[in-house]
């Protein structure tokens, strides 16, 4: 969740820091902080409340000098937040500084421990608890830094990334995960190294990176090679990987918010998603996991997607999909859930785990947990690199570039389109959709950047209907078939960003309870394009007007029937019914989206939400 970011080379630190804490600034933003060396066996640590311009604004007239430095913008796990429990924390002897991304799940029996050994805290956090541990180690027994941390390491529970500095050794930073990402970036002649909690916010200096495996520790010196142990003491050789990023993604780009860029940015995202797959002139579609593991994908017994929230969603979506054109069985798992259970896992199972940042801890662990049974592994993110996608046997990538806002929207139709080109291609090898259906979506599927525009292109009517929903305390977003899991996308964008309890109900579940709430107040938001439930879910709306709800409608266009019934509809252009949920859910975007502008609220950054959910 926290965002980490550190430097050490020849360039000042401080700059470095600060701007890769505001890349970072979708992970947390509770508090950060920046601990400085600035030569003659100096520390400067800078901490405030609140989002990194807060930071800027109480460093402004301070020192910031030096060519080491490590920062922190935090989500809280452990402690309010507060200046107080702001990371870097600071050993009891002022020796060391250190930032954590994770839960350290024994702190309480440390804190003991070494409050015996006559330590005493500050803060209410559990990552003062690990510093206290490795000053306590280093007074104890002597260690260097680097044996300090690894000792105790050695003595924790739970998940971390972490960075250290040591003010009378200023020439050094030694880093740390498990369960928790970190990156390292190497400059040119070893002159310098980056770190970071991902890959954007140290992209524009160096392009080569390596990232750390758990339970690796990694010394970073200037002018000599990065060394990297094991927490057994094995040598590991640093595999590096060049990242390539379009820094104008990093950037608003003119709009006012990453997240309406980042809704306007899906047809070319969505361009990026097919292009080299999706061949539409020869009718075929090209994905090299089915090429490399198509006897096992094509025996696959059964196919377990894990996930959590908005790739939930995707992977409802996904079911129907493959069932209906592989013909095989499919379970959607909530990851947090599905990881505790005792699940049944055969060898010949094949699980999907979906994840836009590739470093959800929940899902990342029921994916390690498949692979002890012998599953398959097989990883849809939107990040090269990141955890889930090593883990993986094979996998697609959704390539919608990064993500900034916390609400996601262009990853959530990435990871709907490459499960429907998964399934189309899965079927089309397994003979159970014919040649002819199979052509027909090939094409369709070519179509669907431009019919998103055309959606687009009705933001202004979106507008203004989103307007009426300002005021509104809940809301009810009702789907049917493959528009179900959109109703429940649509429903959590409005409560994540807008503060409005909003649930989403299959339609016809909506007379097992739901109906109870509607009245003249509530707003009853329907899914309602063309498809084989179409007069179903007219009856359903129906059932909402004799009961005076503020209907609003998603149908296709030309739809006459909604229209006479409904407060307010928004056209989409006409599809297949079961590619329709790559359009429909853009005007719920939208309407989210608008309704928090309305209210004031910071729609990129939502109170108590971070991007990307590293911890349980």
């Amino acid at each position: 969740m926290c965002g980490i970011v550190g430097y050490i080379g020849y360039r000042d630190a401080y700059p470095i820091l600060i701007k890769g804490l505001h890349r970072l600034e979708y992970r947390g933003y509770d508090s950060a902080g920046v601990a400085l060396l600035a030569g003659d066996h100096k520390m400067n640590i800078y901490k405030s409340k609140g989002k990194v311009s807060n930071l800027e604004e109480s460093a402004a007239s301070k020192d910031i000098s030096g060519h080491i430095g490590i920062a922190h913008t935090r989500w809280a796990t452990h402690g309010e937040p507060s200046t107080l429990n702001a990371h870097p924390h600071v050993s009891q002897n002022g020796r060391l500084a250190l930032v954590h991304n994770g839960i350290i799940e024994n702190y309480s029996n440390l804190k003991t421990f070494l409050e015996g050994k006559g330590f005493t805290f500050k803060s209410s956090t559990d990552t003062e608890v690990l510093v206290q541990l490795i000053q306590f180690i280093q007074d104890e027994y002597g260690k260097d830094l680097e044996g300090a941390v690894v000792s105790a390491l050695r003595r924790v529970t739970g998940a971390y990334a972490i960075a250290v500095v040591d003010k009378e050794n200023p020439d050094k930073i030694v880093v740390a995960r498990k369960s928790s990402p970190l990156v390292v970036g190497i400059g040119e002649d070893h002159k310098e190294f980056f770190l970071a909690s991902d890959a954007l916010p140290i992209v524009e200096y160096t392009k080569q990176m390596v990232y750390l495996n758990d339970g690796e520790v990694a010394l970073l010196k200037v002018g000599q090679k990065m060394e990297i142990h094991t927490l057994d003491n094995e040598d590991v050789d640093p595999k590096i990987k060049e990242v390539d990023v379009n820094l104008d993604t990093l950037e608003k780009g003119g709009y006012e918010h990453f997240m309406l860029k980042e809704i306007y940015d899906q047809p070319r995202c969505i361009s990026d998603c097919i292009r080299g797959r999706l061949l539409a002139d020869e009718k075929k579609i090209v994905l090299s996991a089915i090429n490399q593991h198509r006897d096992r994908l094509l025996r696959a017994s059964r196919f377990i997607i894990v996930a959590c929230g908005t790739s939930w969603h995707a992977g409802l979506i996904g079911k129907q999909m493959i069932e209906q054109w592989a013909k095989i069985p499919v379970d959607v798992e909530y990851a947090s859930e599905f990881r505790y259970r005792k699940p049944v896992i055969q060898p010949g199972d094949v699980v999907i785990a979906i994840s836009q940042s590739g470093e959800t801890a929940d899902t990342l662990a029921a994916f390690e947990l498949a692979k002890e049974r012998g599953a398959l592994c097989f990883g849809i993110v939107n990040v090269v690199g990141s955890s889930i996608a090593r883990a993986s046997d094979t996998g697609i990538y959704t390539h919608v570039g990064p993500e900034i806002g916390v609400a996601s929207t262009k990853a959530f139709t990435g990871q709907v389109m490459v499960l429907t080109l998964f399934a189309l291609a899965l079927g089309h090898e397994l003979g159970s959709i014919s040649q002819m259906e199979f052509e027909k979506y090939v094409t369709e599927l070519s179509l669907i950047p431009e019919k998103m525009k055309k959606v687009l292109e009705q933001d202004a009517l979106t507008k203004d209907i989103s307007r009426t929903l300002t005021y509104a305390r809940n809301a009810l977003y009702m789907g049917r078939g493959f528009n179900y899991p959109v109703a429940l996308e649509g429903a959590l964008k409005l409560k994540e960003i807008s503060y409005i309890h909003a649930e989403g109900y299959p339609a016809a579940e909506m007379k097992h309870g739901p109906i109870a709430l509607v009245d003249e107040n509530m707003p009853v938001v329907f899914v309602a394009t063309h498809h084989q439930l179409y007069k179903k879910i007219l009856s359903n709306i129906q059932e909402v007007k004799a009961r005076n709800g503020r209907i609003i409608a998603i149908v296709t266009e030309d739809d006459e029937a909604v229209k006479n019934i409904a407060e307010a509809t928004i056209e989409i252009p006409a599809t297949l019914p079961v590619v329709a949920p790559l359009l429909s859910v853009l005007p719920l975007q939208l309407i989210a989206y608008h309704v928090a502008v309305f209210k004031g609220l910071n729609v990129d950054q939502p109170r108590n939400l971070a991007k990307s959910v590293t911890v349980e």
